[in-house]
């Protein structure tokens, strides 16, 4: 089902009382991050009821088996009788014999606190819903109501962007709406702001003051009101609110997940030890979010998917995009500075453009890696230093490319998401790449649009990044000087072990070097004796040959390489080196960055 139908059943569908699927969940045993949960479904017409734990969760792109995390499991009759229960795959319970109606109980164990996981602990219940809850599949249009039964004990209280219905328990019009709802449940400090008629609120569960929690929250504010500015209006959220879910915790792990109508931010940085600044590029890629990728809506990942991962092919925009427009609006709101915005394209830039894998895939084949990268699991070796960029930085340095060239002509990129959103979001018509295509061509022109896709999206181009940074005062540079091996390497007492796959093409590739080997000495010369392994390949001489004693799988091997030039690239503000910067390239500088002209 697309969101906005789902909108739509949200604020018309009445609930059909007495079909209503009841859950309830509560947290005595929290100590040992377990939670028991319970579930009541009646009115069942099917000879059989299936019940099964999610492989996906909103916002991610690749499988987590959460049905790991489940035991205790019980299905009982309306009269308490337990039912026999039958196990067809590791996902999935089905209870054959029922006269209607089943209840299911279960424990669940959850300690990972971020937004793909949930986490139960005395600190908090922090839940995210297809983590935490099995469903009906054959039931999934049904209204459901959830009771929260919060540690009074531990001063509890929810937020989630889920409505009242009363006390603790909230409800949800279908599955797909309860799935995309995650919860927090803490002693949390609640601060909110209206703009344009909507709230804005912030629920940050913190071990800090609530001076640290109003400083923060006037950051949040002037994050939300600089994105706003890219669209020209906010999204209508669903009961007029968003909420930042925030745990700033030492038990919690970095992440960020957007929602409908909320988003999940988490981080093991205090507000007092860096996260007053550090935390903030999630508060801005999340929010961003709620226009591209929550309303701006690739039709690939609709419906989703809660058995297989949905591939999309357009997350270079949907996230890469939102990626360049993380710091951008930071430095818009003045929370950055212009030269930490410009200073900090660098190592997205280098690590796009100086990867081997264009040659492989363009980025709508990097977006369909996906279901592979997205913090998904395995433990056989790959090859993805030479085979894969991912979709965040190279759709971030594309959407850099877009933004400056478009400004050249007289347009630019604000003004391009804007049509997007007009076209496909406002009304939730989900989007294809042919889509994005064509809107841009309406908007610069079909020249400058063909342009665009056929060099960089469908193929794997890279745009003239030095002319476009001279065109807002910026200066791009390589330094040939500096050798370059081709292979991350970290010293060892007994060498430099390499801990990368060489890159195809570099020195220690055509050498035959590879990861795992150890290199001993070159001409002679140990590694034992330096700490920076950059310095001790600087006093040797770039192309010429060098003799390589290393070692492998405890086997003593020599070669002969010769060192390389490095690719990575350098950006500075033109003021920060000897070149000169026009008044020109300045004031178009200034109106990238929405700076005091």
């Amino acid at each position: 089902m697309k969101i906005f139908q789902l909108f739509l059943l949200l604020t018309t569908a009445p609930i059909v009382f007495g079909q209503t699927v009841n859950y309830e969940i509560s947290f005595e045993n929290a100590v040992h991050h377990e939670a028991k949960v319970s579930i009541s479904f009646t009115a069942i017409t099917s000879d059989s009821l299936h019940v099964r734990m999610s492989r996906t969760s909103p916002g991610r792109y690749a499988l987590h088996e959460f049905a790991k995390n489940v035991y205790d499991f019980k299905a009982l009759d309306s009269s308490g009788k337990e039912l026999d229960v039958f196990r067809p795959d590791p996902y999935q319970w089905i209870i054959p014999d029922h006269e209607g109606a089943v209840n299911i109980q279960y424990t669940l164990f959850a300690n990972r606190g971020d937004g793909t996981y949930s986490q139960i602990d005395e600190t908090h219940a922090h839940l995210n819903i297809p983590a935490t809850f099995m469903y009906a599949p054959s039931l999934a249009d049904r209204p459901i109501e959830v009771n929260f039964k919060v540690r009074d004990d531990l001063g509890w209280k929810v937020a989630t962007q889920l409505p009242l219905v009363s006390g603790t328990t909230y409800s949800a019009p279908n599955l797909y709406y309860f799935m995309d709802s995650p919860t927090e449940i803490s002693n949390f400090m609640l601060r909110s702001f209206e703009l344009d008629g909507q709230r804005i609120q912030l629920a940050l569960h913190h071990n800090g003051t609530e001076e640290e929690a109003d400083t923060y929250f006037e950051k949040v504010k002037k994050t939300v009101v600089q994105q706003k500015e890219v669209y020209g209006e906010l999204p209508n959220f669903d009961f007029d609110t968003y909420t930042f879910l925030a745990c700033y915790i030492p038990n919690a792990s970095g992440d960020g997940m957007e929602h409908r109508n909320s988003t999940i931010l988490t981080s093991t940085r205090s507000l007092a030890e860096g996260g007053m600044k550090r935390n903030l590029p999630t508060v801005s890629h999340e929010f961003f979010h709620a226009w591209n990728v929550e309303r701006i809506r690739p039709e690939s990942l609709e419906p989703f998917d809660f058995e297989a991962a949905n591939m999309s092919g357009e997350l270079w925009f949907a996230e890469g995009f939102t990626s360049y427009y993380t710091n951008l609006i930071l430095c818009r709101a003045g929370l950055i500075s212009a030269k930490e915005f410009i200073e900090g394209l660098t190592g997205s830039f280098n690590y796009v453009w100086t990867s081997p894998a264009r040659q492989f895939f363009n980025p709508i084949e990097m977006s369909y890696q996906a279901p592979f990268v997205d913090a998904a699991t395995s433990v056989d070796p790959v090859n993805r230093e030479n085979t894969f960029i991912s979709y965040y930085p190279y759709g971030s340095v594309l959407g850099l490319a877009l933004d400056l060239s478009l400004r050249n002509e007289g347009y630019n990129l604000d003004d391009y998401m804007k049509a997007v959103w007009n076209k496909f979001g406002k009304s939730e018509i989900p989007y294809t790449i042919k889509d994005l295509h064509e809107t841009l061509n309406d908007y610069a022109g079909k020249s400058f649009g063909d342009t665009f896709f056929e060099s960089y999206i469908y193929q794997s181009g890279m745009p003239d990044y030095k002319a476009l940074f001279q065109s807002v005062g910026v200066s791009l540079t390589q330094n040939s000087e500096v050798p370059y091996l081709g292979a991350r390497v970290s010293l060892k007492s007994t060498g430099g072990l390499l801990t990368s796959n060489p890159a195809i093409g570099s020195a220690a590739y055509l050498a035959s070097l590879s990861k795992g080997d150890v290199i001993k000495r070159i001409n002679t010369i140990p590694l034992a004796e330096y700490e920076n392994f950059q310095t001790y390949l600087e006093q040797f001489e770039m192309g010429k040959p060098l003799q390589i004693q290393y070692e492998r799988f405890g086997n003593n091997y020599s070669t002969t390489l010769e060192l390389q030039s490095s690719p990575s690239y350098t950006i500075k503000l033109m003021e920060d080196t000897d070149a000169t910067i026009e008044r020109d390239e300045l004031e178009q500088r200034k109106a990238w960055l929405n700076l005091p002209k």
